[in-house]
């Protein structure tokens, strides 16, 4: 009885710092995605608001969509990217804690501070930048107790949360945990883009700076915790 109560427990915790490190990657991309559309008017993190603007700008008269072009040709490229680089280098199906996410979410940052230098010189060349690490970030989704766990966007995370909600009114035994997860996800996603607007609109383009510092410094301390914990 001991034994099944301890590795209870211990799936438990594991889950709460599941959802804890998702919230905190979906707080980043919200951050980084609203950051994005302060300063240029376009997204990184999803596309289906970019595709639909860019069709209302060519369907409007005296409309000028080449910038509005380049941008949905560059998020659109380097999202693709990276989640080709993603599905190349460490996706699987299932969440493994031992695969190298460490390193991921640190190239992610890297990416970012890139797209900071790139950004003064080149805004398409940085909007390529931060797509392509949202790409490769938001294939990093994967199946957790029954959850895909997505964090650059929240459609997906709504549609789960719905059908959860449901089938509980239904009836259907639903776990907790299928229903706190994608609504901590969205909190954490909200709260996010609520710091991204707020950092951009005080603080300017430093807030890209911030962002890419802080996946790199996340993504090196979960390498690191991870030594100690496998």
């Amino acid at each position: 009885m001991l034994l099944v109560r301890s590795a209870l427990d211990s799936a438990m915790n594991r889950a709460r710092f599941v959802l804890l490190g998702g919230c905190l990657l979906a707080f980043l991309a919200a951050s980084l995605n609203t950051a994005f559309m302060v300063r240029l008017g376009t997204s990184v993190s999803h596309l289906t608001g970019d595709v639909s603007r860019f069709a209302i700008d060519l369907s409007s008269a005296g409309s000028e969509p080449r910038t509005a072009v380049s941008f949905l040709a560059a998020a659109l490229t380097g999202f693709v990217a990276g989640a080709m680089l993603s599905g190349a280098l460490i996706h699987h199906p299932r969440l493994e804690l031992s695969r190298p996410y460490g390193r991921s979410i640190a190239g992610i940052g890297v990416l970012l501070l890139g797209a900071n230098q790139l950004l003064p010189r080149s805004e398409v060349g940085a909007v390529a930048l931060a797509a392509t690490a949202c790409g490769y970030q938001n294939a990093l989704a994967t199946h957790f107790r029954g959850v895909i766990l997505r964090t650059t966007h929240v459609t997906g995370l709504l549609t789960d949360l719905g059908v959860m909600l449901g089938m509980r009114l239904r009836g259907h035994s639903v776990d907790s945990f299928k229903i706190g997860a994608p609504a901590c996800l969205v909190l954490a996603f909200f709260l996010g883009a609520l710091a991204g607007a707020f950092a951009s609109t005080h603080f300017g383009t430093d807030v890209f700076l911030v962002i890419g510092l802080a996946y790199l410094a996340g993504g090196l301390g979960w390498t690191v915790l991870k030594r100690t914990m496998f």
